[in-house]
């Protein structure tokens, strides 16, 4: 197998759907995730790298590594890092967190201080990163259980952080552990309170009381 000749192919089978959207597309991805179990880590860690180098459908390529588990487990966090290089939109960071980043913290193959890094960075992206990872921590359909230290931890490294992009998902990041915990959740509003974005108490509160985001 040539990682480049195979990653030309994916986007070529990409590209060639009548409609690019999440469905199909995930579709041609499934069919590839089956024909490369097979094959070792490295060969489908190069697959998906020659993908981002395209500069299209990298969340293909993020999803091609989560569903190979030797590949899956050789993520550590210069992996990571170097398969998160341009993120710069809210989709490409959230395929990242989602996919690669939070689980990949969830199953203890990096640590906190990964993510503690992410939150202290210029980058907004990298900052929306680390809390958006938090959601693998708390999704119980994507295995979450539940882990209230570690994502308020996250969450009041941002709490002074007006950057759209990461207000919203400072949000989301909240709205997700109220399932688990919304006592906590609401004295994390209350300590915070003077200095949360207004979108984040309210989106917040609203989650606490009626279980939605916009009632």
């Amino acid at each position: 197998m040539i990682p480049q000749s195979l990653a030309s192919q994916i986007i070529q089978d990409l590209e060639s759907l009548p409609e690019l959207s999440t469905a199909p597309m995930r579709k041609v991805r499934q069919a590839y995730s089956k024909a490369l179990r097979s094959q070792a880590a490295d060969a489908v860690l190069s697959v998906a790298e020659a993908i981002i180098a395209d500069g299209r459908h990298r969340w293909v390529a993020y999803e091609l590594i989560r569903h190979h588990p030797p590949a899956y487990r050789t993520l550590g966090s210069a992996r990571l890092e170097a398969l998160g290089q341009g993120i710069n939109s809210w989709s490409s960071v959230d395929s990242f967190a989602r996919t690669l980043s939070g689980p990949a913290w969830r199953d203890g193959l990096i640590a906190m201080d990964t993510i503690r890094g992410w939150a202290r960075s210029p980058d907004r992206w990298w900052r929306r990163a680390a809390l958006v990872s938090t959601v693998a921590l708390n999704v119980r359909s994507h295995g979450g259980q539940g882990d209230v230290p570690r994502t308020l931890a996250i969450c009041e490294m941002l709490v002074h952080d007006q950057d759209a992009m990461v207000v919203k998902a400072l949000s989301w990041a909240l709205r997700e552990l109220v399932v688990h915990d919304p006592q906590a959740v609401r004295e994390f509003l209350q300590t915070h309170d003077a200095v949360l974005a207004a979108r984040v108490r309210r989106e917040v509160a609203n989650k606490i009381a009626t279980g939605l985001k916009n009632p």
